[in-house]
């Protein structure tokens, strides 16, 4: 497939390589000349000018075939060694060799370039869909917390003498829970920003994972829906050295995607290991599971399940795979026979049971 990629080269190495294809084969039917005949011949340059056609831009291919003509007449059309065509027919010969090898150079040319413009047409159309996806889950996405915390003001604003305390502390919760959407999606879109730009540099520092459990838990405290979190820490678990502020992102999305894609009521397990060289963290629930078509695309930029009825953006599973990755990791999805998903994280990382790690 790299040989594929050579239009990819400066102009000059494909000047270098062109020539040298037509050279190796000219000097490959030097010998066997007296066996195929040097008809034959041009039949072979004409095959290498089409490949090169295939692989390079337009002058370095129309040099290959005047080269490939030169050399076809002074090595092979008798008188050999000379530049005199010996017959009309050879001398037409030649006459067609050159211009079927100078128009098969154009037209291949031309035939990239219209797959070019398809191609760049088709990403064109690619980027519009996504940005039209985007700019659609945004519409609602950020529309809806902004709109809930401007009523609130105004309500509280229009109101302030006679509104009870009891209404006054709902539409602050109301505030408070739609500032805490509205800043998750500004984060989620900022996050993979980094990601796309390249920008996501891992800070590994010690760190207790039972604690960025907890922690990923209570940031998600007022979206539970009456959902259950199952998490028992192990108190013997070594401490590991990750990015604490990454790997807390990805527990917090997994939970906060389990609680969007299950049932009221439903349980989602929070699972903390290690082995001799991973930090391994394993979030599951017992909601219906993923279509099976499409547990390949839940990890894309913007992809949205079919048939959801939950708001995203489709950015927190993206984001997850990200950062995982970014810390050289791996992500796993699958469903479970019982019924429900289980994600596997996996993280290659330092540990120890030392608690004293000034020195680090």
């Amino acid at each position: 497939m790299d040989l594929l990629k050579t239009r990819k080269y400066s102009e000059k190495n494909q000047y270098l390589i062109s020539i040298l294809l037509i050279g190796l084969t000219a000097l490959f039917s030097l010998f066997s000349v007296d066996f195929i005949g040097y008809r034959a011949v041009a039949l072979i340059l004409l095959v290498v000018v089409s490949i090169n056609a295939i692989l390079f831009d337009i002058l370095p291919v129309m040099s290959s075939a005047l080269l490939s003509a030169v050399i076809w007449n002074f090595f092979f059309i008798p008188p050999t060694f000379t530049l005199h065509i010996g017959t009309p027919e050879d001398g037409l010969m030649f006459l067609m060799y050159f211009v079927i090898a100078s128009i098969n150079a154009v037209l291949t040319h031309k035939i990239r370039e219209v797959e070019r413009r398809e191609r760049e047409e088709e990403e064109k159309s690619k980027a519009i869909k996504l940005y039209n996806t985007l700019l659609n889950s945004l519409s609602h996405e950020l529309k809806t917390p902004i709109s809930t915390i401007i009523g609130a003001i105004d309500t509280i604003k229009d109101n302030h003498t006679r509104l009870s305390e009891k209404n006054r502390q709902e539409l602050y919760s109301q505030i408070e829970l739609a500032s805490n959407r509205l800043n998750r999606q500004v984060g989620n879109l900022l996050n993979m920003s980094r990601l796309e730009a390249g920008f996501i540099q891992p800070k590994a520092d010690w760190c207790d994972l039972n604690e960025i459990v907890f922690t990923a838990i209570k940031d998600t405290e007022d979206e539970k829906n009456n959902h259950i979190v199952d998490f028992h820490p192990i108190e013997s678990l070594p401490l590991f050295k990750l990015d604490t502020g990454m790997t807390e992102q990805i527990i917090y999305n997994l939970i906060h995607n389990a609680i969007q894609h299950t049932p009221e009521k439903s349980t989602i397990k929070i699972e903390v290991d290690n082995n001799e060289t991973n930090c391994i963290i394993k979030i599951s629930d017992n909601g219906n599971g993923f279509p099976q078509g499409e547990i390949d695309l839940v990890f894309d930029k913007f992809y949205r399940l079919n048939n959801s009825s939950t708001g995203g953006t489709g950015l927190g599973l993206s984001i997850v795979k990200g950062f995982t990755e970014a810390m050289r990791g791996h992500v796993h999805l699958e469903n479970l026979p019982q019924g429900g998903a289980k994600f596997t994280i996996e993280i290659p990382c330092e540990f120890s049971i030392n608690t004293n790690l000034e020195n680090e």
